[in-house]
């Protein structure tokens, strides 16, 4: 089992001393990097003034991360697609794939809040969902077409790369084939700058949740991130995604391959201490994102949200919650293993409000006392 870093940083008036949020974050990935962890992702929101979320550009993020670390894979959890140009983020990932010698995730999203929408790109508005995903799918095509090819065109409903009609003519840039028309003297095919370090492009992630994006992902060989539900709800899901992905392929293709899931940590020496330490934080968490989506994604298969149900520790511990001691937080991911055969676990550490330095107690002791449980290296061979 691989385990990874899900940091989505966020703290109520955090913004007024964001270089040291900032500073409390390379921390973080420094440790990760020199203790085992395969991979930290990073998220993606906008004009978030409440501190629920406080990075803006994970690729940006990703930067600075690669320049202070040499192994742990860094990913966007997710870059929200629909807000980008196509090309934009195209370059953007591949000059992070170079600069960290190829250690990049792609992550992609496809938006939730009609705040940012309306402010970035009004054809994202999630109110209008058909459009909404005709962008996002429209990208992603774009996306794999820039990352895969020296010379590549678009020819879409949202989007047309090159333009039609455009002359080009440099004695250092011979007419060729490989990207012109030579008979109209016009340029067919572009080419990013610079090309991606991977080959033949980094792996894509996408947040999946409902049926139509799983089966959207898998069918178009997208690995799929998922966070709250239940693992009997979750169990669904995966073997959706397993069922289209198998389909897809004309292979029989594992339960939870190609998938990672997302699950809120705090360790602490006992059970009471991980509550009082760390509810309040994580429930910040989720009164944030439960207010749109309410509580039927933390239910079980055909349980019904019970009328004047609160959001509160005692209801969402038991459900989604890796929060206690190390046997209690080994026991839950033992059965995660044996329920969805999960190969990613990532790690929402990053609690909305909960002070750096017990945070990174709590990680220590997951690193120290949980980890080595599921270690994958034998005699210093990875299997």
């Amino acid at each position: 089992m691989k385990f990874g870093i899900f940091a989505n940083l966020a703290g109520p008036g955090r913004h007024e001393e964001f270089d040291r949020v900032l500073d409390e974050a390379r921390e973080q990935a420094v440790y990760c990097d020199q203790n085992g962890y395969d991979s930290i992702w990073y998220t993606e929101h906008h004009f978030g003034h409440e501190g629920n979320e406080l990075i803006s550009n994970p690729i940006l993020m990703g930067a600075d991360i690669a320049a202070r670390t040499k192994n742990i894979r860094i990913g966007q959890a997710a870059n929200v697609a629909t807000f980008w140009h196509p090309l934009r983020l195209a370059e953007d990932i591949a000059m992070l794939d170079q600069l960290s010698k190829g250690r990049v995730e792609v992550g992609l999203a496809r938006g939730l809040y009609g705040r940012e929408a309306a402010n970035l790109n009004t054809l994202a508005d999630p109110k209008n969902q058909e459009q909404n995903r005709a962008l996002f799918d429209e990208t992603v095509e774009i996306l794999q077409k820039a990352l895969s090819n020296r010379f590549f065109s678009h020819k879409g409903d949202i989007y047309q790369f090159p333009p039609e009609g455009l002359k080009w003519s440099h004695p250092m840039s011979p007419s060729t084939s490989d990207f012109m028309d030579l008979d109209k003297n016009e340029i067919n095919k572009i080419s990013i700058m610079p090309p991606p370090y991977q080959k033949p492009y980094p792996s894509l992630w996408q947040t999946i949740d409902s049926p139509r994006s799983i089966v959207s992902a898998a069918e178009q060989g997208i690995k799929g991130i998922f966070w709250m539900p239940t693992v009997k709800e979750l169990k669904l899901r995966f073997e959706l995604y397993r069922e289209t992905a198998s389909k897809a392929r004309g292979y029989e293709v594992p339960l939870g391959e190609g998938l990672a899931l997302v699950r809120d940590v705090y360790v602490a020496e006992t059970m009471e201490q991980a509550q009082q330490d760390a509810a309040e934080a994580v429930l910040n968490n989720y009164r944030w994102i439960c207010h749109w989506r309410g509580l039927s994604n933390l239910m079980d298969p055909g349980e019904q949200v019970k009328p004047g149900q609160e959001l509160d520790y005692e209801f969402l511990h038991p459900r989604n919650l890796l929060f206690g001691t190390p046997d209690y937080v080994a026991e839950k991911i033992q059965e995660l293993k044996e329920e969805l055969n999960i190969q990613n676990l990532l790690l929402w550490v990053n609690h909305n409000g909960l002070p750096h330095e017990k945070m990174m107690k709590s990680l220590k002791l997951f690193t120290e006392e949980v980890m080595p449980r599921f270690s994958t290296k034998k005699q210093g061979v990875e299997v």
